[in-house]
């Protein structure tokens, strides 16, 4: 069920990535979405098949420019005379729930941890602080970045891929900067899903060593082509394959967690380095956070069949 969940939220969210990249590459160049889409995968699959050491340190320096394009980015869009607080008032609630889907799947880290567990396994004692400081630079650019664009155009002119309408606010300079930062951001999400879901394989299906190369090209293969061939299929759009890629494995991912701590807390021999506080692990906490996601497959399935108001 958990390898099940991963392919699932993989593939559904490297689809997404190749048809976003290429809106982007179309949006800053004029080239055509499926070219801009090669463009990206070849750093994207060539990195992710170097291995785990080359996507972190492609990561790191990625990441730092990112912090620095989106500082100077939210400081222009304090600056602009036409941003308006007021704009983040806009709106119903009720319009929103749509949104939680996709939320949901922005937030289901879960499936990333093993492969930082590999990555600190010299060092496990810092893994949580790891896991913790992403989780709250992940809520921050997604908390930054639509907070800008509201505030700037409001809800009536935001793009799928809303730092194409951030930047043409902004400015010619400031279209390049913020296309390139959704680039970078899709490209790091990229090497993060796409190795775990490479090494989830191996795991998998016991091939053995990542590191062999004939391996790991053909098992990259299975990973890389079929989103790039969903993506231009014309059967899923960007906004979509995160969606459904969010709540069916959200689901999976919510429970699986919950009955593994159950099971090694009764039944493990090893002692952790690091336990969670009591309130965190308390029973009403799960069940809550396993209805969050129950709630969120229903919508999902409503939402298929037609069965939601107009607005949902």
């Amino acid at each position: 069920m958990m390898f099940l969940s991963v392919c699932v939220n993989s593939v559904g969210a490297l689809t997404a990535y190749m048809t976003g990249s290429g809106k982007l590459l179309h949006s800053l160049f004029g080239i055509s979405p499926a070219l801009g889409s090669v463009l990206f995968f070849v750093p994207a699959a060539g990195v992710l098949y170097l291995g785990l050491k080359a996507i972190g340190r492609g990561e790191k320096f990625i990441s730092i420019g990112m912090v620095v394009m989106i500082s100077v980015l939210v400081i222009a869009t304090l600056l602009k005379e036409t941003t308006r607080v007021g704009y983040l008032l806009d709106g119903n609630w009720l319009y929103m729930v749509p949104v939680f889907n996709v939320v949901a799947f922005c937030f289901s880290a879960q499936y990333i941890v093993p492969e930082m567990a590999r990555g600190f396994a010299d060092k496990p004692e810092k893994l949580p602080k790891a896991i913790m400081v992403g989780m709250a630079l992940t809520f921050t650019l997604l908390a930054l970045v639509p907070l800008s664009v509201i505030s700037l155009n409001g809800l009536d002119n935001i793009s799928d891929v809303a730092t194409i309408s951030w930047g043409r606010a902004l400015g010619e300079w400031a279209f390049f900067s913020a296309n390139l930062f959704a680039l970078c951001a899709m490209l790091t999400s990229y090497w993060g899903l796409g190795g775990s879901f490479l090494t989830n394989i191996f795991d998998q299906f016991r091939l053995g060593n990542d590191e062999q190369p004939a391996r790991r090209l053909m098992v990259l293969l299975v990973v890389a082509i079929p989103p790039f061939v969903l993506a231009y299929s014309g059967m899923v759009s960007f906004v979509n394959a995160l969606y459904f890629a969010g709540v069916f494995s959200g689901v999976i991912l919510s429970i699986m967690p919950i009955l593994m701590l159950k099971g090694a807390r009764q039944r493990g021999d090893l002692t952790p380095g690091w336990t969670c506080p009591a309130w965190m692990t308390h029973p009403l906490i799960q069940c809550f956070i396993v209805l969050l996601y129950l709630c969120s497959a229903a919508y999902a399935i409503a939402s298929a069949v037609g069965y939601l108001p107009a607005g949902w």
